[in-house]
């Protein structure tokens, strides 16, 4: 074997592993080394597998390619197994690295480090699996790591991870040095856990807390709709970073509050943090569902003048934002533009046509995204049918509904129920749609039967409608749909004696119509009306 294969690596060789950024450019790295014989010299080589695996965004084939490389090492050394162990912690296969951890035990020409026990654990803790991560600690005690503070940080997070709260505590008090990520890591695993109790007690216990130990907390409480407990840690926050931003302002859009999402953009961009695309689709799913065009438009502007890349959810949120606040002409531009759209994308944009009232142009958007390649998911089919029922294509809708079922085997859900429903009643097929009502498991059922009450009053169908209000009235009693759709029939035929007497039920037991509500938006302030009452600014 020629010498050449265990010289020292080149200068070049290196330099390029460590600059390059794309797949093609490792590609040619990876065949020169081939044709040099480079590739048997285990530092090149590990360096290759770490250049593959640092990839941005990190893809299931690369991982694959990095791992066929390491295959055909004759002796990898332990740095390639640390990479490898640690992007397969990261991924979607976490028990992989478990396996390579396995191989590397039996491998008579390397030692697991330090590295090698953080990385693995990872893996355990990715995957849930508590039972191989006691194993592993028992190494870490045999070899003696366990007093390393990285790994034992890992053991806290796999053990919480893992529901072993009170195992991940003990290793927290037993620490002889602890940091901030120590308390972290079963912090964390509470918030996530959804147990925001025992996590504010960890919170309040911390001798000191991180950015990321706020951004646990915000994001736990935001989760659990908690948006003033989480405002609450916001604002005392002595550090913060454009997650806590993202948090907070994803808390009230969330819960509708839409002027405060407003206002705390504007107070990001004032103490000069620059917004994420998370940011800005959040602020602009604000902008949607208020209508709130000047504001929607104002975020447009910024994105171009800071030419920030409309492509994926950024170039969804455009679409949708546009489309939902009547410039039909904008979304399509915009649409247009895009040229790394995603499914998201192909989903707004036959929405938006929808809402418009272009149901051919969102048929013709759907059969496009098909031979384009695109797979249609439960939410395109929502989309698409949706379109259908508002603009009457009855044909249409069957088709499409009959091609989610048998063509992509997606079981419908409510909305899909819903809109085919919807769809039938108003071409007054009311015992197609009940039939199809009754499909839907009960649970869920009501809005549907909802809808189908309604096309029974459009109809003018009281028979059918009294037995869909008794239908109703069973999934819940104190619903007012039922009684005020009922009414409405019986007051159109006529016989304002049985509407007078549904009403006195509803008032008997107490069950009263929700008040209609509806937001716009005056010289850039929005104003929200419930009916009978005034203004709420």
């Amino acid at each position: 074997m020629s010498s050449t294969f265990f010289t020292s690596p080149s200068p070049s060789i290196l330099q390029f592993t460590e600059t390059t950024t794309t797949i093609s450019g490792i590609n040619q790295t990876h065949a020169h080394m081939l044709k040099t014989g480079l590739i048997h010299n285990p530092y090149n080589s590990s360096r290759l597998i770490s250049s593959i695996t640092s990839l941005s965004p990190p893809l299931p084939h690369n991982l694959h390619y990095a791992h066929s490389i390491f295959t055909h090492l004759h002796n990898p050394n332990s740095f390639s197994y640390n990479t490898l162990i640690r992007a397969y912690a990261n991924s979607h296969t976490p028990v992989t690295s478990i396996s390579l951890f396995i191989d590397m035990l039996v491998d008579d020409h390397v030692v697991p480090d330090k590295f090698t026990y953080t990385f693995v654990l990872k893996g355990c803790s990715v995957a849930r699996s508590v039972n191989v991560g006691k194993q592993v600690h028992g190494r870490v005690v045999k070899v003696g790591v366990d007093d390393d503070v990285y790994v034992c940080n890992t053991l806290i997070h796999m053990y919480a991870k893992g529901g072993c709260f009170d195992v991940a505590r003990k290793l927290l008090d037993e620490m002889p040095e602890r940091d901030v990520v120590s308390w972290n890591a079963i912090l964390s695993a509470y918030v996530d856990a959804g147990m925001m109790g025992l996590a504010r007690e960890v919170f309040d216990e911390m001798p000191e807390r991180n950015v990321e130990s706020g951004n646990f907390m915000i994001s736990g409480y935001v989760k659990d709709g908690l948006v003033v407990e989480a405002r609450r840690v916001f604002d005392e926050m002595s550090v913060k970073d454009v997650v806590s931003w993202n948090g907070i302002i994803t808390g009230y859009t969330r819960s509708g509050r839409f002027d405060e999402a407003f206002r705390l953009f504007e107070d990001m961009l004032k103490v000069g943090m620059v917004p994420d695309d998370y940011t800005l689709v959040n602020v602009l799913s604000s902008c949607a569902s208020v209508s709130c065009l000047s504001q929607g438009e104002w975020i447009h502007a910024y994105i171009d003048r800071n030419k920030i890349d409309v492509s994926g959810f950024l170039a969804t949120a455009l679409v949708d934002m546009y489309s939902k606040c009547g410039c039909i002409e904008k979304a399509i531009d915009i649409f247009s533009k895009t040229s790394n759209k995603d499914i998201s994308t192909w989903n707004s944009m036959i929405s938006g046509f929808g809402l418009h009232g272009y149901g051919e142009s969102a048929l013709e958007t759907f059969y496009e995204l098909l031979v384009d390649g695109f797979k249609p998911n439960d939410v395109t089919f929502v989309s698409v049918l949706s379109a259908c029922s508002r603009c009457g294509l009855l044909d249409e809708g069957y088709k499409i509904f009959d091609l989610m079922l048998h063509d992509y085997g997606i079981k419908p859900t409510i909305e899909h129920y819903g809109c085919m429903v919807d769809l039938l009643g108003r071409f007054g097929l009311l015992d197609e749609a009940e039939k199809l009502a009754k499909q839907v498991p009960v649970k869920e059922s009501q809005v549907v039967w909802e809808s189908l009450l309604g096309a029974c009053r459009n109809h003018n169908d009281v028979e059918m409608a009294e037995r869909v209000s008794k239908r109703l009235l069973e999934l819940d009693p104190r619903d007012s749909a039922g009684y005020v759709q009922l009414s409405n029939v019986h007051a159109s035929e006529g016989r304002f004696n049985d509407a007078g007497e549904l009403r006195r039920k509803m008032k008997a037991q107490g069950v009263s119509k929700d008040p209609g509500c509806s937001m716009i938006e005056v010289d850039g302030v929005v104003h929200e009306f419930l009916a009978g009452e005034g203004m709420i600014l």
